[in-house]
């Protein structure tokens, strides 16, 4: 029903918040697996940040050799970083929208696009893609984010 807020006890039988559970399961899985990401290319390249994680790689000196920064290393911690800044704010402003009554189908397209403008943008960092396809992606996914939280301001605004 569109227009009315979602009751606590009824909110699994809710297909848009099903659909919110689901995209935002998604969204934070892809942000988790960028972690693994970021320890693969570390073990892969041999560079890492913190001493103890060198020592299996030898003692003193020779270990010191790994503590250092690695551009692959960077260009996907810079991207997990943007997952961070982008997909925590989708989280809550999304669950908002998902309360706020919308109808199910400006529900799924809000989250299909979000969604796939982040699987997009990490794409386009670790490939990496041309711009301007990760600043497009990024762009967005962010737009989608104001719009769901537009669209919760002016459903529930007591201003």
């Amino acid at each position: 029903r569109s227009g009315e807020m979602a009751k606590s006890t009824q909110l699994i039988d809710n297909e848009v918040f099903r659909a919110y559970a689901t995209y935002t399961a998604i969204v934070l899985l892809k942000m988790m697996l960028m972690s693994l990401v970021t320890a693969y290319y570390r073990v892969t390249r041999k560079a890492f940040v913190n001493p103890e994680d060198t020592a299996s790689f030898g003692k003193g000196d020779s270990a010191k050799k790994f503590l250092r920064t690695d551009p692959d290393v960077e260009r996907v911690r810079r991207g997990h970083l943007n997952d961070l800044e982008n997909i925590v704010p989708f989280v809550g402003i999304g669950l908002l929208y998902a309360l706020s009554g919308p109808e199910l189908s400006s529900a799924l397209l809000h989250f299909r696009i979000f969604a796939g403008a982040r699987i997009l943008h990490t794409f386009a960092y670790l490939i990496p893609l041309p711009q301007p396809g990760r600043g497009l992606s990024w762009a967005v996914g962010y737009a989608v984010t104001f719009s769901m939280a537009y669209k919760v301001l002016k459903t529930v605004s007591l201003l």
